[in-house]
């Protein structure tokens, strides 16, 4: 009780503003189909920059999770998801707003998200102290490895070939190499351009391939919207039988993204596939599913909330993303000079009880909010695309440029943006590159600061029990992935968001 006072004490007025703007900012984005989360952290990523850490960290997670709560809701209304992990609620959702129940799905999913949320922020509170402190005693051979095993899982783990996987993870990994060596202070890949001496700026290449990339790609492949169909407050209020019929649904979404959530590169996107699989295999009549089944929205809408919040065990106690958009969160708190590692809970007492506090503040405004401004929600949907996506790049272009007073960085942007479009229309997902952009050099720092322990033997760096046990789960991880088949993708004509979460 005393960290959680500590927590509560340290969020300032300001804190809980920019808690509730994160919040009912996330929400509106993730409203709208195609954007994502990832998208609007990038977006408002340079906002963050001019706040003291906690605040900026209370903000930019608030945007996260506000857009995994509303990006049901264009999944439900119009079947195209607001992001990648409400995708599989389109199965169910659509057609019960099409049966006259939207009221009740939306209803459930904000629910269902709220305790969803819940479960992964106590997961969170009680076992990133435990991981940090046993974290400690990590050597950097160790850390090294854990990075390793990290990059190949958020290779290999996501959707798509496995080796288009590891060519994004490689790709961002040598973009990571531009700029000055830590260790011997030459510049590398500069090309004598002055303005990369410091490195590609995450930034740029964020809202180039998260930002710009990704409206591009949106407009080119954007469904014609189907009609809206209509909501009342009475239509909103699920009978009995409906509820109880969420409740096992709930917990074993809940329960499968408790699990995948802190895996790297797995996030909420898989863990909404995972339940949604689970939940259709447990059911004792499969064929409703796909046909407006409460339980298809239940399970996925609570997994991908719990792993919302459970994708910040790694990041804060290791400094490992648990999902793309971690990284995002990774290279924000770099950018204010604070490292996430095993010391982060430690060192920094007051920011990690602090977020923690704005989380649960946070999850209880969510449930406040959705469904009094369900009516605002679809009003955005009735926005043309033809003046949504203009203004979204419009910002991301001025946004940079108020960051950074740079001209080329504009350019940089917009290149990333054209390098994402086409990586997305050849079926490359950006997500792994950025994780390999964040994750790269700090494997190459902790590889050399091993090496020179260890006077350059890697058979005496690989002698420590726990860089062997790690590197062979890397080896198994890579060959299972290299010799596993892709799983069928479920049919139900859900549009695939742009966002990779």
């Amino acid at each position: 009780m005393e960290l959680f006072s500590l927590g509560f004490a340290s969020l300032t007025m300001a804190s809980i503003l920019y808690c509730f703007a994160g919040v009912f900012l996330g929400t509106l984005i993730g409203v709208l189909p195609g954007v994502g989360a990832l998208s609007a952290i990038s977006l408002l990523m340079p906002v963050s920059f001019y706040l003291d850490p906690t605040t900026a960290l209370v903000f930019l997670s608030g945007i996260y999770y506000g857009a995994e709560y509303g990006g049901s809701t264009a999944s439900i209304m119009l079947n195209l998801p607001g992001t990648s992990s409400n995708a599989i609620t389109c199965l169910d959702g659509y057609p019960m707003a099409q049966n006259g129940k939207a009221g009740v799905a939306l209803t459930v999913t904000t629910y269902v998200s709220f305790v969803g949320g819940t479960a992964g922020i106590l997961l969170l509170t009680f076992l990133s102290p435990v991981i940090s402190r046993l974290a400690v005693a990590v050597g950097p051979s160790e850390y090294a490895a854990i990075l390793l095993l990290s990059i190949i899982m958020a290779a290999t783990i996501s959707d798509g070939p496995p080796m288009k996987g590891i060519a994004m993870v490689v790709f961002g990994a040598l973009l990571g190499t531009i700029g000055i060596d830590v260790n011997s202070g030459a510049y590398r890949f500069t090309f004598g351009e002055p303005e990369l001496f410091d490195g590609i700026s995450l930034v740029a290449l964020a809202l180039g391939t998260f930002g710009v990339g990704e409206v591009i790609f949106a407009i080119s492949a954007q469904k014609a919207r189907g009609p809206m169909p209509k909501v009342t407050w009475r239509s909103m209020i699920p009978s009995r039988a409906e509820f109880l019929k969420t409740i096992l649904p709930m917990s074993r979404g809940t329960a499968v993204g408790s699990v995948v959530g802190p895996l790297p590169g797995a996030g909420p996107t898989i863990a909404s596939l995972i339940a949604y699989a689970v939940e259709k295999k447990v059911s004792r009549t499969p064929g409703r599913f796909g046909k407006g089944a409460i339980e298809g929205i239940s399970s996925p809408e609570a997994a991908n909330n719990a792993a919302v919040q459970t994708a910040f065990i790694p990041t804060l106690s290791l400094g490992i993303p648990g999902s793309p958009t971690m990284a995002i969160m990774l290279g924000a708190l770099m950018i204010h000079g604070i490292s996430p590692g095993p010391n982060f809970i430690a060192e920094q007492p007051e920011m990690f009880w602090g977020l923690i506090a704005s989380f649960w503040l946070g999850n209880v405004i969510l449930l406040a909010l959705n469904l009094p401004l369900v009516g605002i929600w679809l009003w955005l949907l009735r926005i043309p695309y033809s003046m949504m996506y203009p203004v979204i790049i419009a910002l991301i272009c001025a946004g940079v440029y108020t960051l950074t007073n740079s001209s080329f960085a504009i350019w940089m942007v917009l290149g990333f943006g054209l390098v994402g479009f086409l990586l997305r229309l050849f079926d490359y997902s950006p997500a792994p590159l950025l994780i390999g952009f964040i994750l790269g050099p700090m494997l190459e720092e902790n590889l050399r600061r091993a090496l020179l322990i260890q006077r350059g033997d890697y058979i005496e760096m690989l002698s420590r029990p726990a860089t062997a046990a790690l590197m062979l789960i890397t080896i198994g991880v890579l060959l299972w992935a290299l010799l596993k088949r892709s799983p069928p993708v479920p049919s139900g004509g859900a549009a695939q968001s742009g966002d990779e979460d």
